[in-house]
């Protein structure tokens, strides 16, 4: 029997596909964690929808990779997951950026989406 909490395994799974595709650097993949009109808030002018998170990791520096620890979940509904996390991102030729993302993970046809994400940067 598991004694990581649900929510805590649903965020997981989602995480570590969304890190994989962000090491990666492959945007449509992470694009494609997200639901079709995901509100997205990275470290700029925030998108709607998958195409405007695809530019954003496109955007991302060739060699950046992330790291992410889970601080809390929240279960809002049978369909509606929170989760806060620290991540930090890492880069071959300058510091490490370290932030904490808001993330609302929705069930949809079976499989948990990405439909909020939201980064704060505190100093």
């Amino acid at each position: 029997m598991s004694t990581v909490p649900a929510e805590e395994e649903i965020l997981r799974r989602v995480l570590d596909r969304w890190k994989t595709s962000v090491d990666a650097h492959a945007p449509a993949d992470v694009a494609s964690l997200f639901i079709e009109d995901a509100i997205f808030q990275g470290l700029h002018r925030y998108s709607v929808g998958r195409p405007g998170i695809a530019e954003y990791y496109d955007s991302q520096p060739l060699g950046m990779v992330a790291e992410y620890k889970i601080l809390e979940t929240r279960r809002l509904t049978d369909t509606l997951v929170l989760g806060y996390m620290q991540a930090e991102f890492s880069f071959p030729d300058r510091p490490t950026v370290s932030v904490y993302l808001s993330l609302l993970l929705r069930l949809v046809g079976g499989d948990w989406w990405i439909g909020h994400y939201q980064v704060s940067k505190l100093p």
